[in-house]
């Protein structure tokens, strides 16, 4: 790893930035996105699941499978290794993404650590081109490295948002690109459900499981193809050295490893930052359940076919876009904070809805899709610039990087109950409907956090409006 050569005091003003900056800043939104919706969202938990219920020896298009896989010589339900499976990828990444925040505070090549990782996620992506048959142990395992990279990746980006905007711009900024990822991702889920609608054949589950499989490929190459503009655009920044970061004595990784060490130590320093970020992880984790296995819950208990589950994503897509930039107008009224604990309300009354939900029937289920598509960017853009505000300065990196251990398609308690929930009842609408717990939590710990002080107490100045 190269030395860090460049440094700035934390009291330095950073360099300003540039609308070509910030565009290329928003097209890492629209190129990593087509991963979250494509393969997260819509194809890999039917396929996975699929491939798991062939493994445990279900035959294929079978309407149940109560057969059992031994992945590691543990016995679980074939059901439940998906749910199983991303919680595992989360437990990773507790471990991994704080160590990539800490190493891209310390480098002066940001982009190109954010580069490394996108680029390894998509190959990852790529290759499931080979997951056919029964291979669900291969399958699981390219998921792991994916979306560790996809974590990973995600933390380097966030990490710009304080460098790219003053605090009264972050809403907006942030919005932005969580809107045009919406639009990204929308786009190419909308390409491929004119694949599956023109090359799927009634009866055929094999060339349905291929298409899914394709499908999942075209989210790692559209990821790979589009991070080049990112790196085009963004420009790497001296590193900002904050007074509790260690001297520099090595490379950018033993001194990320040293400078996450001096963090977990002065934790204590930024209490409110900290109940902020349990709160988030709260609430988050139920958002990111319902949106990693809305798909599984819509295939398996609702009975409903691919097209529908695609085309409900397609208008959770574009909705988000609009409902991103909205809540982000709405934010700039009365304040992120009130904003994102009025999206809670709203998300409970979602999961509540969708343990109704009438079995193949697919109208009810795009329009509670349609509900869940107005608030989802707006909770998240506004969650992710919310807390650029009570980091302290040359630490972007590192907070991030706790931030991500449940954002942007990663979740861990919330598969895991689910998984737990279906093993125990064998009913997908017990386990949906575990996850209240998870928005009235988050709503009772958001509204508690003081945030006017938390931002004052990092040492930034806050926005005029909270």
């Amino acid at each position: 790893m190269a030395e860090v050569t460049a440094a700035t005091p934390v009291d330095a003003a950073p360099p300003p930035s540039t609308k070509r900056e910030r565009t290329g800043w928003y097209m890492y939104d629209w190129a990593n996105s087509a991963f979250q919706t494509t393969v997260i969202t819509v194809f890999l938990g039917p396929f996975l699941t699929t491939v798991t219920e062939l493994a445990a020896g279900c035959a294929l298009g079978a309407d149940e499978c109560d057969g059992r896989v031994s992945p590691l010589g543990i016995g679980i339900a074939a059901g439940s290794f998906y749910p199983y499976l991303i919680s595992l990828s989360v437990l990773l990444q507790v471990f991994v993404l704080p160590i990539v925040g800490a190493v891209a505070d310390r480098t002066p090549r940001k982009k190109w650590l954010l580069a490394g990782f996108a680029f390894l996620g998509a190959l990852a992506t790529i290759l499931f081109a080979f997951v056919t048959g029964d291979r669900y142990l291969l399958g699981g395992a390219l998921f792991l490295v994916a979306n560790i990279s996809f974590g990973a990746a995600f933390v380097v980006n966030n990490s710009f948002l304080p460098q790219l905007a003053n605090p009264d711009d972050r809403d907006k900024v942030s919005s932005r690109g969580w809107a045009l990822g919406y639009l990204g991702g929308g786009l190419l889920l909308l390409l491929n459900l004119v694949a599956v609608t023109l090359l799927s054949e009634d009866g055929n589950d094999q060339r349905t499981m291929d298409l899914a499989r394709w499908s999942i490929v075209s989210a790692g190459v559209w990821w790979a193809l589009f991070t080049v503009l990112p790196l085009l655009w963004l420009r790497d920044r001296p590193v900002v050295v904050n007074p509790d970061t260690p001297a520099r004595r090595g490379n950018v990784l033993t001194d990320g490893f040293r400078q996450l060490g001096g963090t977990i130590r002065h934790l204590k320093a930024y209490p409110l930052t900290l109940f902020f970020l349990l709160a988030f992880l709260v609430f988050n984790d139920g958002i990111q359940t319902v949106i990693t296995l809305a798909s599984q819950y819509g295939t398996e208990e609702l009975k409903l076919e691919q097209n529908t589950l695609i085309i409900t994503i397609l208008i959770v897509q574009f909705l988000a876009f609009g409902g991103a930039l909205a809540l982000g107008r709405l934010a700039e009224r009365i304040g992120a904070w009130k904003t994102v604990l009025l999206s809670l309300i709203l998300w409970t009354g979602v999961i509540i809805a969708a343990f109704w939900l009438p079995a193949e029937e697919p109208l009810p289920f795009m329009i509670l899709g349609a509900c869940i598509g107005i608030v989802l960017g707006g909770s998240q853009a506004l969650s992710r610039s919310l807390f650029s505000q009570m980091i302290p300065e040359g630490k972007e990196g590192e907070y991030y990087g706790f931030y991500e251990i449940s954002d942007k398609g990663t979740s861990w308690l919330g598969p895991l109950a689910f998984g737990l929930v279906f093993q125990l009842t064998n009913s997908y609408r017990v386990g949906i409907v575990s996850l209240v717990f998870f928005f009235v939590v988050g709503f009772f710990l958001l509204l508690a956090v003081p945030v006017r002080r938390a931002i004052v107490a990092a040492g930034n100045t806050p926005p005029r409006v909270l």
